[in-house]
């Protein structure tokens, strides 16, 4: 599928009430979660394990065997031991702080681009940089660094654009790079969230190095890929349904729903992935998942779901329930969902307001995506105005 459509059999084996059996690009075989409830169920039931994966060539769409035991790969109790640590550093309302700061980096870009003149890469000029510069401020990472993670994270999340060799490189390297940087903080301690990071505690209870290292890994990534990702594939899709974008030229009160809306209806990864192991056989849509058996998950495909959403193909930007799970769920929901929240309705509000009369700069069907990364990625987003 070209752009941020999702293969058809997704939909179907959801709407049949099967559970799905697919041959992953690395691992072998694996089921396949599709509907709102086995994703949630594979999401927060005990029985279905991450940290059963680590160090195993289980079904994935990512090349890289992984053996870090990041917050991601963990089960309760390291689990709940580690996010309660970590939520002391990464507040909501810490997040939320961060609203005026990324109004002005947003502001700032929006200046440039104008200054610059049409046409414009939005992805170049705007969605890239605005998450960027937002987590390496709240990490304390050197902007003139950006480059290197940048180019590092790319290739950590590719399956196919690189060899396994330089995606197994860059996620040394980015781990060397941030383990530097927590060094520096345990010598001289800071006011940003790596800072925080080494000072969080429980009693005598803090992150080892290890887990220092995989979580500022986890946010880095997290932080500027997904969002940067999801704020250029908002405006694509803004662009291509017309009446929904004048909507909220018409309403920018409407932004914050229509910012989940569109994490609901735009694929995070278009292949199924978050796999897990079962730990003791578990139903699915009547189906057995034996102990020792991987269980890959499809968030938009349960997105999606009708039996959760009424119209779920369409964009409703006045929808009063939005369950969707693209910042995940249950214990495994995303601690920095608020920051991605924050950076969207800032990014998308903005845009709107200050260059009303935005479209695309050529026809689109010339607008291409990346191939071969995990994350649906415009290779470029050529604007006017």
């Amino acid at each position: 599928m070209e752009r941020l459509e999702i293969h058809p059999e997704y939909n179907r084996l959801r709407d049949a009430g099967e559970l799905g059996r697919v041959l992953m690009p690395y691992g072998g075989e694996t089921w396949l979660a599709t509907s709102w409830e086995d994703v949630a169920k594979v999401f927060v039931d005990p029985r279905f394990s991450r940290s059963a994966t680590l160090g195993k060539d289980v079904p994935r769409v990512l090349p890289a065997i992984q053996d870090q035991p990041v917050i991601m790969l963990m089960d309760p109790p390291e689990h709940t031991r580690l996010r309660r640590l970590a939520t002391k550093a990464l507040t909501s309302r810490r997040m939320e702080a961060l609203r005026p700061r990324t109004q002005e980096v947003a502001d700032d870009l929006i200046d440039k681009m104008l200054a610059k003149g049409a046409p414009a890469d939005l992805m170049e000029d705007f969605a890239l940089p605005l998450p960027i510069i937002m987590i390496c401020e709240l990490l304390g990472v050197p902007i003139e660094d950006q480059t290197k993670f940048r180019t590092w994270s790319d290739q950590m999340l590719s399956n196919g654009a690189y060899s396994q060799e330089v995606v197994m490189a860059a996620g040394q390297s980015l781990y060397l790079y941030l383990s530097e940087l927590i060094a520096e903080r345990r010598k001289q301690d800071t006011n940003d969230l790596l800072g925080s990071l080494v000072r969080a505690r429980d009693k005598d209870d803090r992150l080892s190095e290890t887990e220092l290292v995989g979580f500022a890994v986890t946010l880095l990534i997290a932080g500027y890929e997904t969002t940067a990702n999801a704020i250029g594939n908002s405006v694509y899709t803004l662009l291509t349904h017309p009446e929904k974008l004048a909507e909220l030229r018409k309403d920018l009160s409407l932004i914050p729903k229509a910012v989940d809306e569109l994490l609901r209806i735009i694929p995070i990864a278009k292949q199924a992935s978050w796999v897990r192991m079962a730990v003791e056989d578990v139903e699915l849509s009547g189906t057995i998942v034996k102990a020792g058996e991987a269980v890959a998950i499809q968030t938009h495909s349960a997105n999606t779901d009708p039996k959760v959403y009424d119209h779920p193909e369409e964009i409703d930007f006045h929808r009063t329930s939005n369950p969707h799970m693209s910042l995940g769920h249950g214990a495994h929901h995303c601690m920095g969902a608020q920051l991605v929240r924050v950076e969207m309705q800032t990014a998308l509000g903005s845009l709107i307001s200050r260059i009303p009369a935005l479209r695309f700069a050529v026809p689109e069907p010339r607008i291409k995506f990346l191939r071969g990364r995990l994350v649906p990625s415009l290779e470029a987003l050529p604007l006017t105005w």
